[in-house]
């Protein structure tokens, strides 16, 4: 039988960004050097594939410090960053820790750092209970950042008086969203300082770019992502606002909601992003699951072309990957 037509518009950039690909790194290397097992606090990128892989290798993850045991063996900081009291217990327990956070979101830190060094109050743009926030707002003393979610959060917000005001950004956030939050600050306060450096990181840019151009008239748009993962969550947000005709996010292709493909006679058109901690097996995977249903034509919806790399720490540069273990870096296995 004849299979209907459909065309696939893949994004490009999409998948794992040089944070996420470092993190991972950190993780392989450090059981390659020091055994199994080794202890990563929280997730140390949010994609369940990720880190049900870096289990099957001898990786133990854990909520706190609190459930690590007396070991020589390395904790892991995951890459969205921690408050500094976690480093600090980690020392005062002996333990030996690797910190994975992304190079970009230590840039956050230090620009919210530098605010408040200049006697600024800090304004974080971001999400309530995000770990990235969590990180950021623990960088600092208890009082010194006030949240900002919403332009509701903006105008309501009142500030203390004798500081002057700075803002940063949670690195995920959507661009266009904190594009307005911006410039209502910047409308009610003249003199807030902006960080020297663009917050929201280079990938999440990339990828809602790419997101935006190819989204207008899909007929559905899937992002590959996990649910607590806020750069996916975005991408579907700008799918959306951009013309998709619906938008989902999905873990894997399990989670494809067929009823939401509905065939067309001239053909369906379908849009594929996946966020920065998804890996690019699971994209094949969904590109191979539409293929098996349809006569599907795969174009590239590339809006650049990424080429970053954040090197690991020193005591990690000596451990060489092999094929097996750049595979799964990369996503690929």
């Amino acid at each position: 039988m004849t299979k209907p037509q459909a065309k696939l518009l893949l994004c490009g950039p999409r998948g794992f960004c040089a944070g996420v690909d470092r993190a991972i790194q950190i993780v392989v290397l450090a059981l390659k050097k020091y055994g199994t097992p080794v202890y990563v606090r929280h997730e140390i990128v949010h994609n369940r594939y990720v880190v049900e892989g870096l289990e099957n290798l001898g990786a133990i993850f854990v909520k706190d410090l609190d459930e690590v045991p007396e070991t020589d063996q390395p904790v892991i900081f995951s890459a969205h960053g921690v408050p500094k009291s976690v480093p600090a217990a980690a020392a005062e327990r002996n333990l030996q820790y690797l910190d994975a956070t992304c190079p970009l979101v230590s840039k956050v830190h230090k620009q919210a750092m530098l605010h408040e060094r200049r006697g600024r109050h800090v304004l974080l743009i971001g999400h309530r209970g995000h770990p990235e926030v969590v990180g950021t707002t623990g960088q600092l003393p208890a009082g010194a950042v006030t949240l900002i979610e919403t332009l509701e959060d903006a105008d309501s917000f009142s500030p203390p008086s004798g500081q002057g005001l700075g803002f940063v950004t949670q690195t995920t956030l959507s661009v266009d969203d904190t594009s307005d939050i911006i410039a209502r600050l910047k409308q009610r306060f003249s003199d807030i300082y902006a960080p020297s450096a663009e917050s929201i990181c280079y990938a999440t840019t990339n990828r809602q770019e790419a997101v935006k151009a190819a989204a207008p008239g899909t007929d559905l748009f899937l992002v590959v992502g996990a649910p607590n993962s806020s750069n996916s969550n975005r991408l579907v947000d700008v799918a959306k606002r951009a013309g998709a005709g619906t938008a989902k996010l999905v873990q894997n292709a399990s989670e494809i909601d067929w009823s939401d493909v509905l065939d067309h006679p001239d053909g369906i058109r379908i849009g594929l992003s996946a966020g920065a901690s998804a890996p690019e097996v699971l994209v094949e995977e969904i590109v191979e699951a539409f293929r098996q249903k349809y006569d599907l034509a795969v174009e590239l919806a590339e809006s650049t072309v990424e080429n970053e790399h954040f090197p690991v720490m020193r005591e990690l540069r000596e451990i060489a990957l092999e094929a097996d273990d750049m595979a799964f870096v990369n996503g690929a296995a």
